[in-house]
Parts: C-alpha cells; sequence; structure tokens
C-alpha cells in the first residue's frame, strides 16, 4: 500500500471523529486507531456502576401479556420499514452538493432509481449516492455533516 494513501488515511482519521478505521487493498491491509486518554479514564469508572443497575430493568420486558409480539414490535423500530440505502463507505455524508445548494432529496419525495441521494466526502473524494430503487424517500436516518461508517443506513425508501 502506497505510503501516500496512508498519510491521507491518517488525516482523515484526525479530521473525523472516528477512532479506528481499518482499510484493506488486496492482501495489503492498515488499521489506524486513535485512542483518547480522557476517553478511556472515563470508561473505567463508569463501567462498573451500570452493570449491577442492568439486570434490573432485564423482568421488566417479561411481565407484558403475549410476549411474542411486542419483542417483534420493539425490533421493528430498531430497523425501519422499507428499502435501506446503505453507505458504501466510511466518510463525512452531505445533503447538498455544497452548503449554499438545495438538498438533493427531502422525507416524502419520490426518486427514481439512479438519483442523486446524497454525497459521501472520503479522503477528499465527493462521493455522489443514488437511489437503487425507485420510490418515496420515507426517512434520513443521518444528519447533514455526520460521519457515517460502512455499510450503515442513511435513508429508506418506501
Amino acid at each position: 500500500m502506497d505510503i501516500r494513501k496512508v498519510k491521507k488515511l491518517i488525516e482523515l482519521l484526525e479530521e473525523s471523529d472516528v477512532e479506528e478505521l481499518e482499510i484493506r487493498e488486496g492482501e495489503d491491509s492498515v488499521r489506524i486507531n486513535r485512542r483518547r486518554a480522557d476517553t478511556v479514564t472515563m470508561a473505567a469508572p463508569a463501567a462498573p456502576a451500570p452493570a449491577p443497575q442492568q439486570p434490573a430493568p432485564a423482568p421488566q420486558p417479561q411481565p407484558t401479556s403475549g410476549a411474542s409480539e411486542p419483542a417483534e414490535e420493539k425490533t421493528e423500530p430498531d430497523e425501519p420499514q422499507g428499502h435501506l440505502v446503505r453507505s458504501p463507505m466510511v466518510g463525512t455524508f452531505y445533503r447538498a452538493a455544497s452548503p449554499t445548494s438545495a438538498s438533493f432529496v427531502q422525507v416524502g419525495q419520490k426518486v427514481h432509481a439512479g438519483d442523486a441521494l446524497c454525497i459521501v466526502e472520503a479522503m477528499k473524494m465527493m462521493n455522489q449516492i443514488d437511489a437503487d430503487i425507485s420510490g418515496t424517500v420515507s426517512q434520513i436516518l443521518v444528519e447533514d455533516g455526520e460521519p457515517v461508517e460502512y455499510d450503515q443506513p442513511m435513508f429508506v425508501i418506501t
């Protein structure tokens, strides 16, 4: 792997809130990990306190009638209904081509396969993400300017 690519990856990591990045290119791979001292010290004291409290809420979901139906309802809000358009890469999500431009799509807007939905910036490259099916944009799951992970759902099309 070219050292210039590794340097670009380090720059991308420094500019974002991502703490770990792993890239594979053929047989080569590179993993860049950034650990913050304040995060580690905060996590250590906080871990023992919630552990005793978490087992107490676990019995609460059990005393519901028709336990199989509420369990299904609880999993449905986590996974939106419809076709998910996922990020093909790690980067920064943008709803418009520039800060002064209008958004590519809005909730409720009809789109056709191939229509532009957003841009994901990765390594200073702007990558246009297109709809892979026709339908209506029912949800936008990422805020403008937020980092996205590989395979993270960004849109729901119904």
